[in-house]
Formats: C-alpha cells, structure tokens, sequence
C-alpha cells in the first residue's frame, strides 16, 4: 500500500500541472512526451523486474524501485528544459515499473486469489487518498510555489514506505537460479520505442506516408517479431510464450492493452479540458478530477468485497467495459457551456466502469497461472496495460494536434498567426489567458472541438474491449496463497493453515 501511494501519487499530482509544465518549458507539442517517457521505462522494464525478482527476492527489487523513482523525482523537479524532464520521468518510469509489478505480485505471494478481492478495497483507500490529495496538492504547488514541487512531494512518501517495507514487510524467499534474458529485453524496448516514435511523429513532425515513419513501422514490426523469435528459442524467456496458451491471461492482457490505450489516452487530457476550455486553474481542474477518481475507488472497493464472497469475477470486467465506453462516448460531449455538475457525472460514470476492471483483471490473471510465472504473469498483464497506455498517449496526442492545427486553421487568419506567433496559440494556460479576447475564444473553440474529437476515438475502442471480455474464462478462485507451494502441495498448506 505504501508503494501504491507513492505510485498513484504521482500520477495525479503531475496530471493537473502538465499544462502549466509543458508551456513554461517546451509547448503543448510536447505534453504527450512527457507522459510517454514515463510510460515507455516503466513498460518495458516490469519483465525485468518479474525474473530478477526469482533472483534477488520481491523485497529487495521494489525497494529498489522505490530509490530509483525517488532519484528520477528529485532530478525531474530541477530540469532546467523539456529535454532533461523527458529523460528524468523515464528514469521515474523505470522506478515505478518496479513498485507497481512487485507490489502486485507480493500480494499475490501472500494471499489466496479468494481473500485478494477484499484486499483490493485497502488498496482502493490508498486510491482514495492519491485522488483527494493529488489534484490538490499539483494545483496548489503549481499556482503558489512552482510547478517542480509536484516531484519534490514525492520525496518523503517515497523514504516513507521504503521505512514501511523494510521494517515491516516479510517476505519468504527461496532463491531460483535463472538466466537474463538481455537481448530480449533490447528487442522489446526498440521495437516499442519504434511504433512509439511512429505513433507520437506520424502527421505532426512526419507526414504518415514519410520515408521516417514507414521506417519506424517497419523497425518496430521487424523488431519485435525478432523478440517473439527470440522468446521461442532461449530456455528461459523474458515473458514465457505459453502464457499466451493460458486463455485468462490473454483475454486479460487484451482487454488490459485496449483499456490502457482508451483510459489513458482520453483521461490524460482532461486538464486540458478544465485549463484552457473552462478557464480554471490548476487547483480548481485538479478538484473537478475527483469524481472519476471517487466512481473508481466505490466500485474497486464493492468489486473487491463481492468477489470475496462469491468467488466469481468475470461478469465484473463484461459490465466494466461496458460502463467505460459510455463515459468515454459522454466525455466527447463535453464542450465550453458545459455544467460542471454534468461533466462531474460523466466523469463518474468512466470511473465506475474502470473500478470494475483494472484490479480485477490482475486478480483473474495471477488465480490461473502456476507459481513459477507469478512474477512473469503479473508483470506481462502490466506490461501491455502500460503499453496499450503508452500508444494511447502518443496516438491520441497526435489526434489532438492535428485536429487543433486544423480548426485553429478554420478559425484564425494566417495573417493573425503570423503576427502572434503559432506558439502563442499552444502555449500555457496562463499565457492562452492574455490573448486578445476574440482569438482567445477561437483557441478555446478550437481545443474544444479538438478534445471531443479524442475522446470520440476512444468509443469504438472500448466497444472491442467489451466483446473480447466476453471470452473470459472463469476459473474458481484458490483458498489458498502462493507463497510455500515449492515446498508443499495446496491441501498440505491449507490443512497447515488450519491447524494453526
């Protein structure tokens, strides 16, 4: 719990500064970037973390997580440009890879996929507490002090639960001999960075058809069939194939991927919704998150607890996907005379069909598969949520840019352009804000329009992702936790469970 915070802490935190962030130091151009690093590190790392965890035990790989994500904190609070920032959130992204996979999988270690339901509802508190104190927290620090206190923050929540953890958890070890597999992990990490490029380049720098981006599409294709090759022959792979035979665990990284793609792509830019559509400030947009993040924790908590009793979970994840693609179609309503108390609504709706899904997939995943793949079950379902977070950002970074260039095009001379300056039209709130009042209204009509355009893009996703959750295959939840499976069969460890 304690590295969930910290984890979930910085994400809100950062969510209601970016604007301010990326128009101080670089240009709305580069919002996506800034997310992406971060997403691109903790991606293709959790792999990593779930074999050297069999190596090295579970504890001593989050914390040191933790100590990485503290040191990208503090060096991503002194950047003096985009560039440092970008390279200091990947650095963050590489701690966080580590908190979020092993944190997972030590809960999986230690409780029966039955009793984890209930667990689910103290992790949703940590959540809780990240949504509430998050926004406020970025918006304060972001109009009072400095937008760099937002990773400064992160400082004594991070030496607080590397305290927690090293005097509190205990965790037993039986140490597995295994093999890196290193180039592997190079093969996944270009072939990602490539379609990440495409992804985040293609109609903005490059047009789409441009040598540069046909060759980053073929980089990445030729790249990670190379690793899947690569994963086929060495003895032990980074992310072991048969996983994929397991049909919970590729239905759920499936429906994992599309959701990170959707949720991420569309939530992401919210802020920018509230800053430059509605005109509040950091603070205030930071406030108005809360009710997607309030729907999530109720129905993570309720979700947790039933699954508990009835030791079913399927029909969680069906209903969930449904629910989200009706908030992500209702966020594309939004517009400059909306209600705050219908935007509220909306963005109720999205978080109650998120609650219902992101944990319970991980649950699903970690009751069918053997202990020996924990560590790699858990970090694969990660692993394409984050990337399906990862495109989501980059994709829908570019649909926003191209659909703002084009109506700010339709709505402002080039006459005008030219004597403002183009970067004036993308810059921070606060600068948007000192703009002659009719092309002020023409840049807020035009992100506007713009930003119903994303989250339109994210409705047919979701549609997807409700079908494939129906091929979920439900399987009973154990009674009993992974940890003493090498040493004992289950029903030894429940009559041992028993006795004492």
């Amino acid at each position: 719990m304690a590295g969930m915070l910290l984890g979930a802490l910085d994400q809100t935190v950062v969510s209601t500064a970016l604007p301010t962030i990326v128009g101080e130091l670089g240009g709305l151009q580069h919002l996506s970037w800034v997310i992406t690093a971060y997403l691109l590190t903790s991606t293709s790392s959790m792999p990593l973390y779930g074999k050297l965890s069999d190596l090295y035990g579970r504890k001593s790989l989050y914390q040191a997580g933790i100590v990485i994500f503290l040191v990208g904190s503090l060096l991503s609070g002194l950047s003096q440009n985009m560039l440092e920032l970008i390279l200091f959130r990947g650095m963050q992204g590489l701690g966080a890879g580590g908190i979020m996979t092993m944190a997972q999988a030590i809960i999986g270690d230690l409780v029966s996929p039955r009793e984890r339901g209930r667990y689910q509802g103290y992790l949703g508190t940590v959540f809780a507490v990240s949504a509430v104190a998050g926004p406020l927290l970025g918006g304060f620090f972001t109009d009072q002090v400095s937008w760099r206190w937002v990773f400064y923050i992160n400082m004594p929540v991070g030496v607080a639960a590397l305290l927690v953890s090293w005097a509190i958890l205990r965790l037993p070890f039986r140490r597995f001999e295994h093999r890196i597999d290193f180039l592997g992990a190079a093969l996944l990490v270009s072939g990602v960075s490539s379609l990440l490029f495409l992804a985040t380049w293609g109609g903005v720098e490059y047009a789409w058809g441009s040598p540069t981006i046909i060759g980053l599409g073929m980089a990445g294709a030729v790249l990670l069939a190379l690793f899947v090759l690569q994963e086929r022959k060495v003895a032990e792979p980074l992310l072991p194939l048969r996983l994929f035979m397991e049909r919970v665990f590729s239905v759920g990284s499936a429906i994992g991927f599309i959701i990170g793609l959707a949720m991420f792509g569309a939530v992401a830019y919210l802020p920018i919704y509230f800053q430059v559509v509605r005109g509040t400030s950091a603070t205030m947009s930071g406030l108005r998150l809360l009710p997607l993040m309030a729907g999530m924790m109720v129905t993570s908590i309720a979700s947790g607890q039933i699954i508990s009793r009835i030791g079913r979970y399927r029909v969680f994840p069906i209903v969930g996907t449904a629910v989200i693609a009706v908030g992500v179609y209702l966020l594309s309503r939004l517009g400059p005379d909306t209600s705050p108390w219908v935007a509220a609504a909306y963005m109720a709706v999205l978080g109650i069909g998120l609650g219902l899904v992101l944990q319970v997939i991980v649950l699903a995943v970690q009751n069918a598969v053997p202990h020996e793949d924990l560590g790699a079950a858990t970090a694969g379902v990660n692993l394409f949520r984050s990337l399906g977070s990862a495109f989501g950002v980059s994709i829908f970074g570019s649909i926003l840019n191209n659909r703002l260039n084009y109506h700010l095009a339709q709505t402002i001379s080039p006459d005008v352009v030219a004597q403002i300056g183009k970067s004036s039209l993308t810059a921070s709130p606060e600068q948007l804000r000192t703009l002659p009042p009719v092309i002020h209204d023409a840049v807020v009509h035009s992100f506007s329009l713009s930003l119903q355009t994303v989250f339109l893009s994210a409705v047919p996703l979701m549609v997807v992702a409700f079908l494939i959750s129906w091929l979920l295959r439900e399987i009973p939840l154990r009674d009993y936790a992974h940890v003493g499976l090498a040493e004992g069969s289950a029903a030894e460890l429940a009559e041992g469970a028993s006795g004492e």
